[in-house]
């Protein structure tokens, strides 16, 4: 019923407690969640999720803001993309939040790693997870620029293709994302009790463009915020945005899970039932 499209199973957190987390999946109706990679001394571990358990698939990427670790090369990224059960290219993007003295031209590196996801995505034609904090400018301005988007050509590729995840940003960043065919993902953010601004955003934002996730271990929503969060909380968010829109629950959890299989299309077959929001 409900799919968790970014969780990070393989943090110490979750990994030690994975046949409970499973568990609790199963009862909360989370068929599936999405494990997110992001390091490469991490991708072992989280492709070893994917491939020992049926409803977990995972990415490969690097994190704009982790540093002293193996920068990946397109090669890197490529060879375990072709992997089974790998989906997606990310977590990537740009971060400017945390300069720690440094100018937003000291962080030339990110951008430089940005651009080697959006190369991967294309050339495998696999979506992108991206993750933008402080940095929204130049995380669009690039992804225009490399996604295959500028009035200079694609290159002969498709243009990139992805979500926004864990969206805390403006309408106009969420129009922006929307206009160049991404998705928008929303977490447990949405049901806190500060984040009136973040459910306004998500009333207008399309059901048929929208994904839901917990970024566990982090973000747990209400009523568990301030705990360790877990796949099997997702629903809560479905729940908030169901709210906030005026739909049932059951619409929300189907199109979401819909909407992960368009995006994620080496998961499973699309699901045959469109779920449109009522106009």
């Amino acid at each position: 019923m409900f799919t968790d499209s970014h969780c990070h199973l393989s943090f110490p957190e979750l990994r030690e407690q994975l046949p409970a987390i499973l568990g609790a999946m199963q009862a909360a109706q989370v068929d599936r969640a999405l494990c997110i990679c992001t390091t490469l001394e991490e991708f072992d571990d989280v492709h070893a999720l994917a491939r020992e358990h049926a409803n977990l698939w995972c990415t490969v990427g690097v994190h704009p803001d982790n540093e002293g670790v193996h920068e990946p090369s397109m090669d890197d990224l490529l060879q375990r993309a072709a992997l089974p059960r790998v989906v997606g290219i990310g977590e990537t993007g740009l971060d400017y939040y945390r300069l720690n003295g440094r100018s937003v031209a000291d962080m030339a590196w990110q951008r430089a790693r940005y651009q080697v996801h959006i190369a991967v995505a294309r050339q495998t034609d696999l979506p992108l997870v991206i993750h933008t904090r402080s940095a929204s400018d130049d995380t669009l301005a690039i992804l225009r620029e490399a996604g295959g988007f500028s009035s200079t050509g694609n290159g002969g590729l498709p243009p990139a293709r992805g979500v926004f995840h864990c969206f805390t940003e403006t309408e106009a960043v969420a129009r922006a994302a929307l206009d160049l065919g991404f998705y928008i993902s929303f977490s447990g953010i949405v049901t806190f009790r500060n984040a009136g601004d973040l459910r306004d955003l998500l009333r207008w934002v399309p059901l048929e463009r929208m994904l839901i996730e917990t970024d566990s271990p982090y973000l747990a929503p209400v009523p568990h915020r301030g705990k360790t969060n877990s796949p099997a909380y997702v629903p809560f968010v479905a729940q908030q945005i169901a709210e906030a829109k005026g739909l049932p629950l059951e619409m929300v959890a189907r199109a979401t899970s819909r909407n992960f299989e368009q995006l994620f299309s080496r998961v499973t077959p699309c699901l045959t039932e469109v779920v449109h929001e009522p106009s």
